[in-house]
C-alpha cells in the first residue's frame, strides 16, 4: 500500500479522535460538583494524542508504507478484537482482572512467555488501579471484585 493508505487511516482515526474527545465532553459531572480531575480529562488527553498522531499521519505519510500480510496482518486483527473485547468485559470483570486478561494476552502474543505476560498484566493492572482509585480518585470498575 502507498502513502495513500497512512492518508486514508489518518483520516479515519483522527475522526475517531474527533468523536471520541466530543463525547468524553458530554459525560454529566460526578456528584458534588466538578472534580480537580474529572471524568473526562483522560479521555480528552487521549483524544488528543490520538488527534495529533493522526494529522501526522496524513500531512507526512511513509513513503514506503509496506502494509502487513499474512501472520502478521491476521496478529493484528486479533490484538484489535482483544481490545474490543477488553471493552465489553470491563464493567462486568473489573478493571484488575480484565487488565491482567488483556495486558497479559497481547504480552503473549509479542512474543513473551505466558507466565511472565499475565504477571506484568496483574502488575500493570494493580499499579493503574491503585493509581486511579487512591491517588488521582477516579473510581474504575471494581467487577467481580467488589466487596459492597
Amino acid at each position: 500500500m502507498t502513502s495513500f493508505g497512512d492518508r486514508f487511516l489518518g483520516l479515519a482515526l483522527f475522526v475517531l479522535a474527533v468523536s471520541y474527545g466530543w463525547v468524553a465532553q458530554q459525560w454529566p459531572p460526578p456528584f458534588g460538583g466538578h472534580e480537580a480531575v474529572g471524568p473526562e480529562t483522560f479521555p480528552t488527553i487521549l483524544a488528543f494524542i490520538l488527534a495529533g498522531s493522526s494529522l501526522y499521519l496524513m500531512f507526512k505519510p511513509d513513503p514506503d508504507a509496506h502494509w502487513p500480510m499474512g501472520r502478521t496482518a491476521a496478529e493484528l486483527v486479533g490484538a484489535m478484537a482483544i481490545l474490543v473485547l477488553y471493552a465489553f468485559v470491563l464493567e462486568t470483570l473489573g478493571f484488575v482482572i480484565a487488565t491482567t486478561l488483556a495486558v497479559g494476552t497481547l504480552c503473549w502474543r509479542m512474543g513473551a512467555k505466558p507466565r511472565a505476560s499475565f504477571l506484568v498484566g496483574v502488575i500493570s493492572a494493580v499499579s493503574v488501579f491503585l493509581l486511579f482509585n487512591n491517588l488521582l480518585e477516579l473510581s474504575l470498575p471494581g467487577g467481580l471484585l467488589e466487596f459492597d
